[in-house]
This record gives structure tokens, sequence and C-alpha cells, in this order.
């Protein structure tokens, strides 16, 4: 099974492609006739992590131009939150921002969690136009209608679509996503009388056939592990509540046991309790946990009267829509001694009043279509279990229609087939998993068994993979898009000092912005060992518009400012808490504020570069560590392209706010979002930029007017006024910036003397630019490159906004 497929399905794609998935890369399974290993005692390991697997889900960007086939919103990053919302406090928004990447590298996306829930720019107004070059929606409807008369060029056509879909639809389908299905196709037809419409088309669906078909689901086992692990069985029945399956099967160890009575009766409830939530009915098979006695006055059949009183039969049959259910017994034990053993063959027999039992029950069933039989232990393993399935076997050979076997016991997913018939173990639904290659079977799972006519689907689907659309409000989706864009507010700064000691306290407020409960933890995170933090982490549970206040101090002993060198982050790990789910938010970590005033750097003998590598290499300003006040500035930067991507950005703080210079194509372009659109400069007339040479890009406000400079000569102005729109994204270079403050739209070549200025600095149509810019009493931002300060751009204004390097970013000599 391949548990990718169940993440996307998880994510939210369409029905049919669910289905789909369902089937994917389902012959990867491994084939134990040829491993070899020896069954271990599940009994043990009782500090086995119980706890279901987590998973990661995409998003989708559905936003394309027909007539391009590029995406028509051009300042989204294709995985990225579509709420720009930096308001941590407002929650409900509408969609209306066009901030898209059309082009962005699926590899430089930081953020593949991000969750794309309807929700609104900040402060932004319904009216605010979109940035330059975005292509406005175009009608899909009005350029695929076609018209076809002839019935022999309609049949023609279909079957010239389909030939190329076959041909092209899979180019990009990786190998995790190849179709290997078990079984043929589904029968289908034509039927006018069921299928209604006043449109015309060449296109004929077919439709699924009547025939009869049901589904059930089987659950591994629930013990053997941390009693906790009833929470990972709760889990899976709120999933199979949502799958509404005819009923559930169990394959055994349906408690801990091992115990005497007192303590067998109250797992007993337990599980039951647990079990009677259900909307569909389920059945019991019995499991050496379930049997075993362990303590004084035991028994000879130990636990076997209280399983057979509380939850029924040691071995039974059941009939459901003319297919047969057998559930066996697995723990009889020695037929001479009595002596109940999971480890020797001589205590792993069948009786011979079940063998018989069974004969009539598969002469009973003779007429069915399907027999599917449950038992606990995967006798057909070998080994300890000695070979009296053999005799099992043939019993269900000869009845010639006994279709799969199902077991559990060894708490790991496996598969064979022999003489037509189908082995299944299952893994668990709370007992002890080791969890070693979660991807092969060692999980906590259930199964998924389709019956059909003739055919048997069988699917795994990770515990809490399935998410109930019914609870996705937009109350709910609003929500935790908020909280997972909510950063930290930091006070104070951690002082670095020329000989790399750091001292000093800082503080991070915590919002949970939303209407629920959030189990909260903050941890301290450094790449640099030498930093020392008390505490490393707090945890608790915010209330609902709960801020919470931590301080933290930090300590980092004399050494060099090196290659070594990385910052002190803060991780929040948070999970929305609802009364019937708990909803991971991705871990978002954010660098704490570095104080580099004490640090001078002179200027390099030869000159040094920015260099990026166009796919992750980037350096970021935070947007709390410089001021730019309303009114006109000038941003300004050198920059030698190797290449130039379809969206590039070059100097950026641009998401339905602020400003940015953008080389997309290599046609600069100064971007401004004043009152409530952006103004826009760029090339007017002239052919782009070509990759390899020094060119200086400016871009001027001076309050009346937005203005593009390259290489000192005015290519663009267009009239604008008005407020220039927050945001409390970074400033980039190299890159664009996404509504999670991730970078996008990246920058491939090396960039040098970046200068913001809080002023007009050029006027007129031409001007000589300066090859290394200097500091002037109105520049809010310099980095001339001249030497990385650890992983940070050294400013040489103060008070310093260091640039922390990300990705790939290297200042080198040029």
């Amino acid at each position: 099974m391949n548990l990718r497929s169940w993440v996307v399905w998880k994510a939210g794609t369409r029905k049919g492609d669910a289905v789909a998935v369902a089937v994917t890369d389902a012959d990867t399974d491994t084939d134990t006739d040829t491993v070899t290993d020896t069954d271990t005692d599940t009994d043990a390991d009782a500090d086995a992590d119980a706890a279901a697997d987590t998973d990661t889900a995409t998003a989708t960007d559905t936003d394309m131009d027909p007539d391009t086939g590029t995406d028509a919103d051009p300042d989204t990053d294709t995985d990225a939150d579509t709420d720009a919302d930096t308001d941590a406090d407002a929650v409900t928004d509408a969609d209306t921002d066009p901030d898209a990447d059309p082009d962005a590298d699926a590899d430089a996306d930081t953020d593949t969690d991000a969750v794309t829930a309807p929700v609104t720019a900040p402060d932004a107004d319904a009216d605010a136009s979109p940035p330059p070059g975005t292509a406005p929606h175009a009608d899909v409807h009005s350029r695929n209608r076609v018209m076809i008369t002839p019935p022999t060029i309609a049949v023609f056509l279909v079957l010239a679509i389909a030939s190329l879909a076959s041909a092209n639809d899979e180019r990009h389908v990786g190998h995790e996503r190849h179709h290997h299905p078990h079984n043929p196709p589904h029968p289908a037809q034509s039927d006018p009388d069921r299928f209604l419409t006043n449109r015309v088309s060449p296109v004929r669906l077919p439709l699924p056939a009547e025939s009869p078909s049901f589904s059930f689901v089987v659950f591994g086992d629930r013990t053997g592990g941390p009693a906790r692990g009833v929470s990972v069985l709760a889990d899976a029945v709120r999933d199979t509540n949502l799958l509404e399956p005819d009923f559930v099967m169990t394959v055994g160890d349906l408690i801990e046991g091992y115990n005497t009575t007192p303590d067998w009766m109250w797992q007993m409830r337990e599980f039951k309790a647990v079990m009677d939530h259900l909307v569909c009915p389920w059945f019991p098979v019995a499991g050496n946990h379930d049997i075993y006695w362990r303590g004084p006055d035991r028994p000879p059949d130990e636990h076997e009267q209280h399983y057979e009183m509380h939850f029924g039969p040691l071995w039974y049959a059941f009939e459901h829509k003319d297919c047969w259910f057998i559930a066996l017994y697995s723990d009889e034990g020695n037929p001479v001694t009595g002596e109940r053993s999971i480890g020797k063959p001589a205590s792993q027999v069948m009786s011979d009043e079940q063998l018989a039992w069974l004969s009539d029950i598969l002469t009973h069933a003779r007429d069915a279509p399907h027999v599917f039989v449950f038992i606990h232990h995967p006798r057909w393993r070998g080994g300890a279990y000695g070979d009296d399935w053999e005799k099992v076997h043939r019993r269900l050979v000869a009845a010639g229609n006994v279709s799969a076997v199902f077991a559990g016991h060894i708490h790991e997913m496996r598969y064979r087939e022999r003489d037509g018939i189908e082995y299944v173990t299952l893994a668990t639904v709370g007992g002890s998993q080791p969890g070693t290659v979660p991807r092969v079977g060692y999980l906590h799972h259930y199964n998924i068994v389709t019956v059909r006519s003739g055919q048997v689907g069988m699917t795994a689907v990770p515990v809490g993979a399935a998410i109930d659309p019914r609870a996705i409000t937009d109350e709910l989706a609003n929500a935790a898009s908020v909280l997972r864009r909510t950063p930290p507010a930091f006070e104070d700064a951690i002082a670095v000092r020329t000989t790399g000691v750091g001292r000093g306290s800082f503080t991070a407020t915590v919002k949970n912005p939303t209407p629920y409960e959030v189990d909260l933890t903050v941890r301290v995170e450094s790449g640099d060992s030498r930093w020392t933090v008390e505490p490393d982490h707090r945890h608790e549970v915010l209330p609902p518009r709960g801020v919470r206040r931590y301080e933290f101090q930090t300590r980092r002993p004399p050494g060099p400012i090196d290659a070594a060198f990385r910052p002190v982050t803060l991780a929040l790990e948070m999970d929305l808490l609802t009364p019937t789910f708990r909803y991971e938010i991705p871990t978002s970590r954010h660098v704490t504020p570095i104080n580099l005033d004490e640090i001078t750097l002179a200027a390099s003998e030869r000159e040094r570069v920015l260099r990026l590598d166009g796919r992750t290499g980037c350096a970021a300003i935070a947007s709390n560590a410089f001021t730019l006040h309303d009114g006109p500035f000038t941003l300004e930067a050198w920059m030698r392209a190797r290449s130039f991507g379809n969206r590039t950005g070059l100097v950026c703080k641009t998401e339905m706010s602020e400003y940015g210079i953008f080389v997309s194509g290599g046609r600069p372009e100064f971007s401004v979002l004043l009152g409530n659109a952006y103004a826009s400069a760029g090339i007017d007339a002239g052919r782009p930029l070509t990759p390899g040479g020094w060119h200086h890009i400016a871009g001027v406000y001076d309050g009346r007017e937005v203005r593009l400079y390259v290489d000192g000569t005015l290519t663009g102005r267009v009239a604008a006024t008005g407020q220039r729109r927050r945001n409390e994204l970074p400033l980039y270079l190299g890159a664009d910036v996404d509504r999670n403050g991730q970078a996008m739209s990246h920058f491939d070549g090396e960039i040098d003397a970046v200068r913001l200025t809080a002023g007009v600095v050029y006027r007129g149509q031409r001007f000589e630019p300066e090859r290394r810019l200097p500091a002037t009493p109105r520049t809010v931002l310099l980095y001339n490159m001249d030497g990385p300060v650890g992983p940070w751009l050294y400013d040489q204004t103060p008070p310093r906004a260091p640039a922390l390097m990300q990705g790939r970013a290297h200042v080198e000599e040029e």
C-alpha cells in the first residue's frame, strides 16, 4: 500500500482521484515467501509508542490561464496558504488576494504544509488591483466549446483524445503514482434511462453496472503495547464511522490480558465501550492476550469462559449478502498436555472438534461467491507455528471459494498468495508498534475490503488518515489558517559581540487567535551547539483567544563568528483542539532577533557579491528590524543573472502590500502598493536584459509617481499617490515573499550593493550609478556584501538589520 497516496487523499483531492489512489502501487507489498524472519513475541515492548503516524498535506493551485498555460494568480506560491491576513486577531476573511506565483519552482517552496483556506489579505480592499503582468482569468468554457455533427467525426475525436490522454496524461506522474490494479476494471454500461442531460457532447460517460457490492473493515491487534493504545483504537473507530462499512472484523488481541479475572473484566469493558461507538456491527476474534491467564488460581481453560461469556463464541460463522465469514480460534493449546504457547509448534494445533466444524461450514457455504476467514495467529508463516496449518489450507483450497484469510499477532503487515487464496496479516490498531518502516506496514492501520462479484479490493489506511469533511467549516478552516500564520512577537534581541559572545534574554509572546483551545509546545533550537538556552521548551494548553509570554535566557561562550555560527530559533508546535478532533498545525520556526551593533566590518579589499542558486538561496530581513515610514523612498541593487525565470523577485516585500523589484523574464519592474492598487513602473520599450552582465536597478517613489531606472536610465514611470499598505513579512534579497513569510520566485545569479533610502535619490532622465553605494543620513538599509557575520549579511547602517542567508546563498569574491 502506498501511504503517500492516502496522504494526498487526506489533503482533499477529488473523489475520483481518491478511488484511483486506493489501488495505487498495490503490488509493492512484500511477498513474505521470499523473506525469512523470526516471529517476535509482541507481548513485550510495553513502552512502544502507540501514536499514529503523522503525515503532510499538499495543496494544488488550479488558477491556470488557458491561453498561456500559466497560473493566472501571479503572487501566490502553489503550495501556500491562500490567506494573507497578517492580523492574527482576525479569523473570518474573504479570499481576494491575487498575489500568486505562477512559475514558482516547486523545489524552492519551503512551506509544503500550508493550508488552502479561503481567507483574505491583510487589510485588503476588494478593489485592489493585482501586480503588473497578472493575467485575467479567461473564459475556459468558451475556448473549449466544440460543435460536431457527423457521428463518425465524434467517434474519431473521442478515440483521438483517448489516445493522446494515454500517451501524455501521466508524463509528470512519478513511480509512486503508477497504477498497478490487482483486479480487472469494474463492469460499466451505457443506459440512456439512467443518464440525463440537456447538453450535447460527443463523450459517453460509462455508468457503473448495478451489481451487488459491499465493504467491511478489519482491525489489527489492539494490545501488546502501552495502555494508551486504546486511544488509537478510538481513532480507528472514528475513522471507520466516517466510512460506514457494513461491519468490522477483528483479528484478536482485543485486550491486554495475561492477568486474572478482575483486571480482565475491566479491560474487556474498556474495549467494548470503545467499539460500541461504531455505527455498524463488529465481530471479535480471540487472540492469546484475550485468553492467557497470568497469576494464581489459573483455571484449565484460562480465560476462555470469560471470553465466550462477554465477547462471543471462540469460533463461529455468519452470512452476509450471500458471502460467508468464518472466525477461527488459534490458541487451543497442546491437545495432549493442554499447554498454551505462542512459541511452540505443539501448542499451535487446531483441535479435531474445530477442524470438523470448519469442514461442515465450508460445505454449508459451498455456493457462496466469497468466503473470508479470520484468525489471530498467521500459522501459514511456519517457523514456531509448525506445519499444522497445512491441513486447514487443504480444506480451504478444496472449498474452491475461499478468497482471503486475515490474521494479526506479528504487528506487521504481510501478504502472500497461495493456491488462489490471499493471506493477509495486519499490523496494529493500538498494539505495540516499532514503526520501523511505516510505508511497508509497520504502523497503526485498518484494512478496507470491498467485495464485488468475482473480485475483492483491499486497501490499508493509516489510523487517523480519514478527515471528516462535514467538520471542515469556514470557521475551522479560517481559524487553523490564521493560527498557522500567527508569528510570535519578540521583545529584546540577543546581543552578539565581535568575540562571538552572545548573552542576554529575549521574550516571545504567543497568541491563540482562534475560538478553540490550542495545545502548544514552544521549543528553542539552534544549529549552533554552542548556544545555551534556559528553559529549552515550554508547554501548555492555550485557552481560546489566549496570550502567553515566555522569557528565555541565552548564552554563547567566546568563540569565532564562523561558518558554523547559527541563530537561535523558536519552534511552535501546535494542535488545534476541537470537541471531536485534534488538528495538527505544521511546525513553524522563527529566528530570534540578533543585535550586531557592537560588530563593525571594514570594506573588503576585493569586490564581494551575494551568490544565489535560483532555487533556495536568498537572504531575509525581519520586518521589525528596520522602519521605512510613509512617503518617498528609493530601492536599488546591482545584479548579474545566470538565468531569468518567468517570475523572479530581486528585492521584494510584496504580498498585496508594500514594495518590490522584480526581474521576471529579464524585464525589470518596480511595484508599490499605494492605497488600493499597485503602481508599477517597468521597461516601457526595448529588449529585456540578457544573463551574464551586471546591471543597476533602481525604483523610486517620490510621492507623485513611481519610476524605474535601469543602468542609470529612466525606463518607465507611472503617476501614483497614496499611503503605502504595510505588512509584517520579511524583506527578501533574491526572492519574493509568500503569505507565510517564506521565500518564493528565487533569483538565479549574483546581487551586490542593496540599498533602501527614505527619500528620493535619483531624479531626471539619467544618472551614473555607483558600483559601491555609500551610506547617507537617510539610508535605512545598506548591504555592500563586505563579508558575512556568520549566516548574516552585514548592514552598514545603524541600528543594524542583519539579513539572514537561507538555502544556497554565499558571499564570495566576484
